[in-house]
C-alpha cells in the first residue's frame, strides 16, 4: 500500500463524473483506493500512485477478477461502493423500447451490480473471520432519484434503478446482522458527461423551481453523502436512501 492507507475502498465506474468524484473524495479521506471502469489500461487524467483495475461490471469474469485482484493485493475491502452504470444509447418512447437496449441498461446497471456486490459480500464476510485491523465494511448503492421519477424516453434506464434500489434495500436486511451497514445515495441532477446534452434543459427547470434548492449538483455533493455514509456517524441505520437532489424528493404542492 501507499504510506499509511490501510482502508481500502473500491468504486466502480470511477473514471469520471460521480463515480470519480466519490473516489477522489474517499482518497483525500486517506483510503487507498482502487478505480474502476470499462477500459483496459488506465485512464491518462489518473495519478500514477492510484491504483486502477479495468472492470465490465456486466462481465462475471471481469466481476471475479476485480475481487481478486484486491483480495491478492491488499487482502482487505473495507468499502464497496457500486456506482458503474449507463444510460440508453438512444431515448425512445417506453412505447418504443428495444429488447437491446433493455438488456444493455439492465445488464450493467441491475444484473452486473447485484452479482459484483453478491460478490463484495462474501468477501466482507469471508473477511470478517480473521479481520484484518480496524476493520468496519460497509456497501453504498449509487441508484439515482430515477428509482421513483419517470422519465418515459428512457424507462430501462428507470427500471435499472429502481431495482438497484432494492437491491440495497436485499443487502442492508442480509448484512445487518452481520455488523456491516448498507447505504443507497440517490443522485439528482448532477453534472456529468452523461447530462451535458441537456444541461440548459435542466437549469431552466431548475431557475423554474424544480428543486427547492436552485442549482445543479455536482459530483463533490454526492461524494459527500459517500463520505458520511463511511464516517461511522450513520451506522445505527442501514439501508437508508441518501438524497443528493437538492430538495427534489420533497413533495410540494
Amino acid at each position: 500500500m501507499s504510506g499509511d492507507r490501510r482502508k481500502l475502498a473500491v468504486v466502480t465506474g470511477s473514471t469520471r463524473g460521480i463515480g470519480r468524484g466519490i473516489a477522489d473524495a474517499l482518497w483525500d479521506d486517506g483510503y487507498m483506493v482502487i478505480y474502476s471502469g470499462t477500459g483496459s489500461t488506465r485512464p491518462d487524467n489518473l495519478p500514477d500512485d492510484r491504483p486502477y483495475q479495468p472492470c465490465d461490471v456486466s462481465n462475471a469474469d471481469q466481476r471475479d477478477a476485480l475481487i481478486d485482484f484486491i483480495l491478492r493485493e491488499y487482502n482487505r475491502l473495507d468499502v464497496f461502493v457500486s456506482n458503474a452504470g449507463v444510460a440508453p444509447t438512444v431515448r425512445l418512447d417506453v412505447l418504443d423500447t428495444t429488447p437491446d437496449s433493455y438488456d444493455r441498461v439492465m445488464g450493467i446497471n441491475l444484473r452486473g451490480a447485484f452479482f459484483l456486490a453478491q460478490r463484495a459480500a462474501k468477501a466482507m464476510l469471508a473477511l470478517r473471520q480473521q479481520p484484518p485491523p480496524d476493520y468496519s465494511p460497509r456497501m453504498i448503492f449509487v441508484t439515482s432519484i430515477s428509482a421513483y421519477a419517470v422519465s418515459t424516453n428512457r424507462a430501462e434506464y428507470c427500471v435499472s434503478k429502481a431495482g438497484l434500489s432494492m437491491v440495497s434495500q436485499l443487502f442492508a436486511a442480509r448484512l445487518a446482522a452481520e455488523g456491516i451497514p448498507v447505504f443507497e445515495i440517490r443522485p439528482g441532477i448532477i453534472e456529468t458527461d452523461m447530462t451535458s446534452g441537456v444541461k440548459e434543459k435542466y437549469e431552466a427547470m431548475i431557475a423554474d423551481g424544480l428543486t427547492p434548492i436552485r442549482r445543479i449538483g455536482d459530483p463533490s455533493d454526492v461524494a459527500r453523502m459517500a463520505r458520511a455514509a463511511c464516517s461511522g456517524l450513520l451506522d445505527f441505520t442501514t439501508g437508508q436512501a441518501l438524497n443528493a437532489d437538492g430538495g427534489y424528493h420533497v413533495r410540494r404542492l
